[in-house]
């Protein structure tokens, strides 16, 4: 099966080599000339565990192919994944104007049929626009090429997506005819064929399934902060309070962790964009919006407890920041909690000293020389007055704590991921602040 899949950034290069693992044939098409060339090179533009040799053993077995040039492979490709990005809008709506200059490029010089596939996260409706903008092109050749559309959404993990690819506990396809189903499902069979969960239903719905499961994730962590934050003021754990819920087999163990709130590429966006829907078509996503304000404001929290603990007097600090990454085995800086710290703790005069295995150069390329990039998690938190761990990367799991006592001007750790034993650390001489412990 030929496939062509435009834009190689997260979603787009995950998938593409993905499917040139099961044996498909891929180009992934992107307008970045560097980019590509990089690409060529074995050069990735993201850091994802397992991805670079996955790239170079299937450009070897002649599967995987970089390009500029869409129309140069639209001849014989059976399926167009547009997986280009949607940016926020200033009122918080998803820009789709990438996903319809693929559509209008594909209706320019499309030969034969194909299905146009949107994979990027999108608003209910993009497809019917597709679909216009396709035939709109279409016309204008005065050419009668039949094609289908269809909607399947990615729910990758960053840091686990090539397993979430390969072995997906659920497809999502959006289709309107029955060859459209047809060669999706041939697409997908691979990949589920001892459990079959490619779930088929209408294009709106499979648009609006990416939202609501990014929303009802965004919820649960939104919930269970400020359950957190309740938590501390009354007296009770929080840890013990996400163990108690999570044994109810309605609720599950998932996404109840306390934390500074989330970040990354996908729920920020696809949550305000949500709120962008309903305020388009005039209803009030009251819950959702509520979630929006709860991680702003938790996002927060970090620098909030820093700034109590010193009773205000930060001005000349050094603080140890572990972990940059929105989330560990990632480089994603994007809307990380690292950087609402990090800027307010450079506004209160403070020296920051901050360490990450992955997300260093991403995060010079966002903080420049505005904070000191240390060469290990040890130096960072050399002389430093404070210790903040913001992402749980597995090599933070286990410090020396011995070592941390005799280099830390003051022994004071904020573990903003619960991971450490509260007494554990007390008992090694810190003081030890966490998420949502009030007792």
């Amino acid at each position: 099966m030929n496939i062509a899949i435009v834009g190689t950034g997260y979603v787009g290069l995950v998938s593409g080599v993905c499917f040139a693992e099961m044996g498909a044939n891929v180009t992934c098409v992107d307008i970045d000339q560097l980019k590509i060339e990089n690409l060529k090179k074995g050069i990735l533009p993201i850091y994802e565990p397992g991805l670079e040799p996955m790239v170079g053993r299937n450009m070897i077995a002649g599967r995987l192919h970089f390009t500029t040039d869409l129309k140069d492979c639209l001849e014989n490709t059976e399926i167009v994944f547009s997986a280009v990005g949607t940016p926020p809008n200033e009122d918080g709506s998803a820009d789709i104007h990438y996903v319809l200059d693929v559509a209008r490029t594909v209706g320019k010089y499309m030969t034969n049929y194909l299905v146009f596939t949107t994979k990027s996260t999108v608003p209910v409706g993009t497809a019917a626009k597709v679909k216009q903008v396709i035939n709109e092109e279409l016309g204008k050749r005065n050419a009668n090429i039949p094609f289908d559309i269809a909607s399947n959404p990615e729910f990758l993990k960053e840091g686990d997506a090539i397993r979430d690819f390969l072995s997906p506990d659920r497809v999502v396809v959006g289709v309107e005819t029955e060859k459209a189903r047809k060669i999706m499902e041939n697409l997908y069979r691979p990949f589920v064929l001892k459990n079959f969960r490619v779930l088929f239903m209408d294009v709106p719905s499979a648009e609006m399934t990416k939202y609501a499961a990014n929303a009802m994730l965004a919820t649960r962590i939104s919930f269970m902060n400020q359950m957190a934050n309740l938590c501390e003021k009354m007296g009770a754990d929080v840890n013990s309070v996400r163990v108690g819920i999570g044994s109810d087999t309605r609720i599950g163990h998932k996404f109840l962790y306390a934390g500074p709130g989330y970040g990354g590429s996908c729920f920020p966006k696809d949550v305000k964009a949500l709120i962008g829907m309903g305020r388009e078509y005039g209803y009030s996503m009251e819950l959702i919006e509520s979630v929006d304000r709860v991680n702003e404001a938790q996002k927060k929290v970090l620098y909030n407890k820093l700034h109590q603990y010193f009773k205000g007097a930060l001005k000349g600090k050094t603080v140890a920041v572990w972990g940059l990454s929105f989330k560990p085995q990632t480089d994603d800086m994007r809307e990380a909690p690292s950087m609402v710290l990090i800027r307010s703790l450079l506004q209160a005069g403070c020296l920051v000293q901050a360490y990450d295995p992955v997300a260093m150069d991403q995060a010079r390329g966002l903080l420049g020389k505005s904070i000191h990039f240390a060469n290990d998690m040890y130096q960072a938190a050399n002389d430093a007055h404070a210790l903040v761990l913001v992402t749980e990367w597995k090599e933070f799991r286990m410090p020396a704590w011995d070592v941390l006592r005799k280099i830390m001007h003051t022994p004071l750790v904020l573990d903003g991921r619960n991971i450490y034993n509260p007494l554990e650390v007390k008992e090694k001489g810190f003081e030890y602040l966490g998420i949502g412990l009030g007792t």
